[in-house]
């Protein structure tokens, strides 16, 4: 018999999570569904329908904080807010360092797995990311619903120690050559053929692609561990998790492969938060193409 109470990590599938629900087992659902080209579009979607008792965190206010550095330099595009920030903004939920989380969206993990991976930022270790997202609740026979949920009353979150490390724009040039370095930007934007977003086109020196959107199979829904170990025992070429650095445009996709990783048993990497988006706005800092 399945054992509702531990929370699949770091991954559920939608019919664990119905399961989960229907034996009252604690859980916190939140759904970060989000549109970049209509910042809006998600939490409408959210509005309109989403899993029973489910939270709403938006990427710009909730999982980026816009304000510039203390020093005025721009530090991408969904820069992170700070652990406190974040913490209290899980705490208006009523949401506590203990409490059993599963983070949703409708595009395939892309904005959950930024939402999982600044909760284990925190130090939280139980949260999980939905299989699939809001499709495949839908597809198992879930129903949605548009009622919003009440906040419970909690203490404030009590930050614990991170889980996963971060460095910055400087600790990553520094370590160029040392570190393998994985983007997980479309391959037409690595190789710099297009830049819808960034003012510069390319990638950082020394870094290889592994698009995202690589992770998921036709359904959406994450490849066996086994098939993404095998995915990325290339590009890691022996060396430990620990080695690795992942980034993408703004932070946000590279924790997809983050997310991967960790599934695949590779856990252990680190972020750069500003990613191509922060490293290209320093006309001092290298940049490769092709």
């Amino acid at each position: 018999m399945t054992d509702v109470l531990a929370l699949p990590l770091p991954l559920i599938e939608a019919a664990a999570l119905r399961e989960r629900l229907a034996a009252g087992a604690p859980t916190v659902v939140i759904d970060t569904s989000f549109d970049l080209a209509d910042p809006a579009a998600g939490e409408r979607s959210y509005r309109e329908g989403h899993l029973p008792g489910a939270h709403y965190l938006h990427l710009d206010r909730d999982l980026a904080d816009h304000a510039p550095a203390a020093d005025g330099r721009f530090r991408g595009r969904h820069p992170l807010p700070t652990r406190e920030a974040f913490a209290a903004t899980l705490s208006r939920l009523g949401i506590g360092a203990a409490s059993p989380i599963v983070v949703c969206d409708r595009q395939g993990g892309m904005f959950a797995a930024r939402a999982w991976w600044m909760l284990r930022w925190l130090g939280h270790r139980e949260v999980a990311v939905l299989d699939g997202g809001v499709p495949a609740w839908l597809a198992g026979g879930g129903a949605l619903d548009a009622a919003m949920p009440t906040p419970s009353a909690a203490a404030p979150y009590v930050l614990g120690a991170a889980l996963t490390p971060t460095l910055d724009a400087a600790a990553l040039q520094a370590a160029l050559g040392r570190v393998r370095l994985i983007d997980a930007r479309a391959a037409e934007r690595f190789r710099g053929d297009v830049e819808p977003l960034d003012p510069v086109a390319g990638h950082i020196p020394g870094a290889l692609n592994r698009p995202f959107k690589d992770n998921l199979d036709a359904q959406g829904r994450f490849l066996a561990p086994e098939a993404l170990r095998a995915a990325f025992a290339p590009l890691l070429a022996g060396r430990p998790p620990a080695e690795v650095v992942h980034q993408c445009g703004s932070g946000v996709t590279a924790c997809h492969n983050l997310l991967a990783m960790e599934a695949a048993g590779l856990g252990g990497s680190a972020l750069y938060p500003g990613s191509w988006s922060e490293w290209c706005a320093d006309p001092a800092r290298p940049v490769a193409r092709g």
